[in-house]
C-alpha cells in the first residue's frame, strides 16, 4: 500500500461531502493514494517481490506472471513486461488484462488452468492499481471511493496454501456503460476536447452498478459452491471485492453467513479495484484468521460488467 493515507476529514475540505455522508454509504474511512512519482509498476512490484519470498521462489523459478488492471503505466507496453524485468525475471511471457475489479479472480480461474495443463507451473498473479490517477476529484459521489494498492499471490502445482477449486466468471458487455473511462481508447482518443470534458475519469452510474453488483456476485458464489461441490454451510471466511460494504454485506447474507465469516477492510482502503481481494487475503493470512483446514470464497464483479467466484481450500 502506498504510505500516503486520505481520510474523509480530507475530503471534505475538497467536495461537498462529510464523514457521515460517506461512511454511511459505502462504509470508508480512509484510503490509501500513490504520489506523482509511483506508478501501477512500483506497487506491482513490490507485491510480486513480497509474493515470492513467500513462496521461497528465485527468479528463475517464476515461467510466467501476468497483472490484472484498469490503470496500466502506459497503453503498450504490458505493465507486466516492466514487473518482471524489475524482478530479474529472464524472458518469461508477461501480460496485462484488464476485467475491472473482478481481474484478480480472473487471474486465479485462468492461472489454474494453465497448472492443470501443464502450460506453465509458477506463476505469479497481480492486482495492481493507481486508481486515483483517474479520479475525478470534483465528482463527491465517485471520488469518496478509490483508494490504490496491489497485491500477488504465487501460483504452484507445489507447496502450502490454498487449493484452487470450483469457480464462476462471466461478463455483460451491454451494460457496460454503467462503469466506464470512456476517453483515451481507439473510440475516443485523446483529444483537448475528451480531457475538458473530463472523459478521462472514471464514469460510474452508482445506482445501477449496485444492482446488478449484488446480484452478480450472489450468483458467482453459489455457482463457484456447486461446481465445487461444497455447501454454503461449509464456508468458513467470505473475501469479496470491497467496493461497498452494503454490497459484501448482501453477498454475505446470499451465503448466509455471520459478520464474524466476512473479511471487511474498505473502512482502511476503499475501492482498490483488482487490488482489493489479493490485500485482504493477504491481511486475513498474516492475522491468523486463514489456518487449515478452512473454505474460502473469492468473490468479485467489475467494469465489463463482469464478475468472477471461486472456492479455495486452505490446506496449509
Amino acid at each position: 500500500m502506498p504510505e500516503a493515507i486520505l481520510t474523509n476529514a480530507d475530503l471534505e475540505k475538497m467536495v461537498d461531502t462529510s464523514d457521515e455522508w460517506i461512511t454511511t454509504r459505502t462504509g470508508i474511512k480512509t484510503r490509501h493514494i500513490t504520489d506523482s512519482n509511483t506508478a501501477t509498476s512500483d506497487l506491482a512490484t513490490t507485491a510480486a517481490a513480497r509474493a515470492m519470498e513467500a513462496a521461497g521462489w528465485k527468479p528463475e523459478d517464476v515461467q510466467a506472471l501476468f497483472i490484472a488492471t484498469v490503470t496500466p503505466d502506459h497503453a503498450f507496453p504490458a505493465t507486466a513486461c516492466l514487473v518482471a524485468d524489475r524482478l530479474g525475471l529472464s524472458r518469461v511471457p508477461a501480460w496485462d488484462f484488464a476485467a475491472g475489479c473482478s481481474g484478480f479472480v480472473y487471474g486465479l480461474i485462468q492461472a489454474r488452468a494453465f497448472v492443470e495443463s501443464g502450460i506453465f507451473d509458477r506463476i505469479l498473479v497481480i492486482g495492481a492499481e493507481c486508481l486515483t490517477k483517474i479520479t475525478n476529484w470534483k465528482d463527491r459521489a465517485s471520488c469518496v471511493l478509490f483508494g490504490d494498492g496491489a497485491g500477488a499471490a504465487a501460483i504452484s502445482s507445489q507447496g502450502p496454501g490454498g487449493l484452487l477449486g470450483g469457480y464462476h466468471w462471466g461478463s455483460d458487455g451491454a451494460i457496460s456503460d454503467l462503469l466506464v473511462q470512456a476517453a483515451g481508447g481507439s473510440r475516443n482518443p485523446a483529444t483537448h476536447e475528451t480531457v475538458e470534458a473530463g472523459m478521462h475519469y472514471i464514469a460510474m452510474n452508482g445506482s445501477e452498478t449496485f444492482k446488478h453488483a449484488v446480484r452478480a456476485m450472489r450468483e458467482s458464489c453459489l455457482l463457484a459452491l456447486e461446481m465445487d461441490g461444497t455447501d454454503k454451510s461449509d464456508v468458513d471466511l467470505l473475501i469479496s471485492h470491497q467496493a461497498n460494504y452494503r454490497i459484501i454485506d448482501a453477498t454475505a447474507r446470499a451465503l448466509e453467513l455471520p459478520p464474524e465469516k466476512v473479511y471487511v477492510n474498505i473502512d482502511r482502503y476503499g475501492n482498490t479495484s483488482s487490488a482489493s481481494i489479493p490485500i485482504a487475503l493477504d491481511e486475513a493470512m498474516r492475522r491468523g484468521i486463514i489456518t487449515p483446514p478452512k473454505t474460502v470464497v473469492l468473490a468479485a464483479f467489475g467494469a465489463g460488467l463482469t464478475w468472477a467466484g471461486i472456492i479455495v481450500k486452505w490446506n496449509g
